[in-house]
């Protein structure tokens, strides 16, 4: 295997925010090298040496040798193993509409991917990670795996590497300063001391010091980083010296025997010692974050007692500055996180404080609110930017579920939160991890209350989207006895509404529609605009294949209207698919064409693989209609890669949209021939939702290269030919993207695909055969001015 490199110095966000790499050449070397003969490589050693910081440099050094580029799955947060493949899932972004396991769906995703996994912190789940990357090893021919872990994962092939100190100046070498100045030990102390005491060098008079914090410190990247930060207030003399008493006073006698981790500790203590009692309090509250947080967070969940809320951003400020807790930048968010370590080493003091089921308490209740928030506010603008917020928050909303669900006392309000997480597990593409939470908590939530009755519907729902009608029928059974009841009326209408949904994809239309119009007057009697637009959709979805199509397109028509004026784009995108169906269903193919391209735009800023598998294929549907069955074929196949990645079909949704599909289907086949179909079909599987709708929407665009190129077999979007013909000029990716207007990385992107895509090793190869399809200068011109 040919790894590529990229030269220039690495930057990191570490443990001081934006920070330089510093040596390791020869460990870099190592894994590399260990990369090229095995397809897995883990790296090992104690916390604190820097083993994720190695892991990514490398992998940013060489994501140019793997077609579909890197991935970084965190575990450092979970607190359970059987969420490990969930949070695979996650990293990935895989769409799991399906029914299946987690670990069949990741099967699925990396089985044709030529992908680097780095996968960060597997010991404290190391059994069942091991477990999972076995069986996707196996199954996944293009995937390799580096690792890190403080034991290796014990798997067959694995190669392992142990990550040492950074090299550390011995005092034999005093007298030579360049093997002082030039150790990588020193190298990083000098780095972070700058950041903080722009004039710090190392001296003749305080080299001593510096070699001996260096050894003192073992050569641990973490340690040094804490222990520049002191050297803003102290000289390097004082900090050993201080050093010094803390490590005795931790080892208990022998230095030479001393573990590393107990060095590392005694740095933290000693870190811990020099914060006031607010920022020690402050830390060990954090603690309870498992996946970082905002401010908000921080003040509504740690700011009580001592420390009163208007307090904590000047306390928190203190413990960025002194690397406690890192800020992360995205724009204008700001998000806050303790590295592991550090972490850990907060919530032992916590465990001191007797304050976790309170901490637990507040956390759950502030993630309840931003959930409540997130559907009282969901019929309005903002729905993405809400799912992306709940998104970044997924490791701590999993952790307060935990505990609520393990805590009998709390599981009433547990409950509360999943329902409440409804648009998360339905629209954020987190369906299948939904239904296993709302499923525990259906099993250990007993009584016949509102909490139970919302849980119970809520499951229906992400059950029948799964296709699993029989489990759905037993919670829609429990749901409507539970309504009855507590003669509760908005369980009410949401039995009515998801029993007709039931019908719906059961063939049973007379029965959905009935049920629909009841659930849609329940709805609007509670005020509950949002759920009304829903039922609304779907009974246009059954009136489609039930009633003259006057009758949908009414309905769709009272839903766009509605939603526009909330600026609510999520059923919005679904009514426009349902008025797409039903201009198609009546011949007008070009009011047909122009919802679904509005849907199809709406969907780029969602994670509903369901609505967009579902436009892609009414687009192909459309194509074939207008005689464009090559068209027709690579929509019908990027529906196809959709639902794939799903896991489930058309089939889900009732039989008589899928003998529409069936049908279409058939006329492309008898068109170009099912050979041809498969063709495409192959070589369009690898598209991820974002690719298929981009591919679409440039198809929808009317651009004539499009389905040229399918016919001519080749699998490159409209927007990738014209970056392979600016490489056939010549160009430069950094001259593509000023040509193009776009960012250097996005070209990166752009042209690894290309590579992927042909079967090619190098620019070189895609500029020739860009060249023979005439795609280069005036032949490309001409080719698209004469494309049929």
């Amino acid at each position: 295997m040919t790894m590529q490199d990229d030269s220039g110095r690495a930057c990191l966000v570490g443990a001081g925010g934006l920070t330089s790499f510093v040596g390791r050449r020869q460990e870099i070397a190592d894994v590399r090298r260990n990369l090229s003969a095995s397809r897995l490589v883990t790296l090992t050693g104690p916390g604190g040496i820097g083993k994720t910081r190695l892991a990514l440099v490398v992998a940013d050094r060489i994501r140019k040798a793997f077609r579909d580029g890197t991935q970084v799955i965190q575990l450092a947060s979970l607190d359970d193993e059987r969420e490990v493949a969930s949070a695979f899932t996650s990293a990935l972004a895989v769409l799991d509409q399906s029914n299946r396991s987690a670990t069949q769906q990741l099967v699925d995703h990396l089985r044709t991917q030529q992908v680097l996994l780095v996968v960060d912190n597997c010991e404290h789940v190391l059994t069942t990670t091991a477990d999972l990357l076995a069986e996707l090893l196996e199954a996944a021919p293009g995937l390799r795996v580096l690792a890190t872990s403080r034991e290796p994962l014990g798997i067959a092939g694995e190669l392992v590497t142990l990550i040492p100190p950074l090299s550390v100046p011995t005092a034999e070498q005093l007298h030579d300063a360049a093997s002082v100045d030039h150790s990588e030990a020193v190298q990083l102390l000098v780095d972070r001391a700058r950041s903080v005491a722009p004039d710090f060098a190392v001296t003749r008079a305080n080299r001593p010091a510096v070699q001996q914090l260096c050894e003192r410190l073992d050569g641990m990247p973490l340690a040094i980083e804490l222990a520049a930060i002191r050297l803003r207030t102290l000289s390097v003399g004082q900090v050993v010296e201080r050093l010094d008493h803390r490590f005795e006073l931790l080892t208990g006698g022998s230095r030479v025997a001393r573990p590393r981790q107990q060095t590392l500790r005694a740095l933290i203590d000693w870190s811990h010692e020099l914060c006031s009692g607010d920022e020690r309090l402050l830390w060990a509250r954090m603690s309870v974050f498992p996946g970082g947080c905002d401010l908000t967070a921080v003040e509504e969940v740690c700011g009580f007692g001592d420390l009163a809320p208007e307090r904590i951003v000047d306390i928190l400020d203190r413990l960025v500055a002194k690397s406690i807790v890192i800020a992360e930048h995205t724009g204008e968010q700001v998000r806050y996180r303790q590295l592991m370590t550090v972490r850990e080493y907060g919530a032992e003091r916590l465990g001191q404080l007797a304050e976790l089921p309170v901490l637990r308490r507040r956390m759950r209740d502030h993630y309840l609110r931003q959930a409540r928030s997130m559907v009282e506010r969901w019929c309005g603008p903002g729905q993405h930017e809400m799912l992306a917020t709940m998104r970044r928050d997924h490791a701590n909303l999993l952790a307060v579920l935990e505990w609520s669900l393990t805590t009998p006392d709390e599981r009433p309000a547990g409950g509360r939160l999943a329902s409440c997480l409804r648009y998360l597990w339905i629209a954020g593409g987190s369906l299948s991890e939904g239904r296993r939470w709302l499923d525990r908590i259906l099993s250990v939530l007993d009584g016949d209350t509102v909490e139970r009755g919302s849980v119970l519907w809520v499951a229906a729902w992400a059950t029948l989207l799964q296709g699993d009608r029989e489990a759905a029928a037993v919670r829609l059974t429990e749901l409507e006895r539970v309504a009855e009841v507590l003669d509760d009326p908005e369980l009410a209408a949401h039995a009515a509404n998801w029993r007709a949904l039931y019908h719906l994809f059961s063939g049973n239309l007379p029965t959905a529609i009935d049920l629909y119009h009841r659930a849609v007057q329940g709805h609007q009697e509670l005020g509950h605009t949002g759920a009304v637009l829903t039922a609304q959709f779907q009974l246009a979805m059954a009136r489609n294949f039930q009633e003259p199509v006057g009758d949908a397109l009414e309905t769709c028509r009272e839903v766009l209207a509605v939603s526009a004026r909330h600026g609510e784009r999520w059923n919005h995108a679904y009514a426009l698919w349902i008025s797409g169906l039903q201009h198609w269903r009546a011949g007008d193919m070009a009011a047909a064409k122009r919802a679904a391209t509005a849907a199809l735009e709406i969907q780029r800023d969602f994670t509903d693989g369901v609505c967009t598998a579902l436009v892609l294929e009414l687009m192909s549907w459309i194509a074939m209609s207008n005689q464009h069955a090559d068209n027709a074929a690579m929509l019908g196949a990027a529906a196809g890669a959709v639902w794939h990645r799903l896991g489930t079909s058309i089939d889900a949704f009732g039989p008589h949209i899928t003998a529409d599909s069936k049908r279409m289907a058939q006329q492309v086949a008898e068109v170009l021939g099912r050979d041809r179909v498969e063709t495409v079909t192959q070589r369009l599987a690898h598209l991820t939702k974002a690719e298929a709708i981009e591919l679409a929407l440039e198809t929808a665009a009317a651009r004539p290269s499009a389905a040229t190129r399918v016919a001519r077999n080749c699998p490159l979007t409209d927007r990738e030919m014209e970056v392979a013909r600016l490489i056939a000029t010549g160009l430069s990716n950094r001259a593509i993207a000023e040509t193009l207007v776009i960012s250097p990385r996005t070209v990166d992107g752009h042209v690894e695909r290309i590579l992927g895509k042909l079967g090619f090793a190098s620019r070189t190869q895609v500029a020739s055969w860009t060249a023979s399809l005439g795609e280069t200068g005036d032949g490309a011109r001409a080719h698209r001015a004469t494309a049929p």
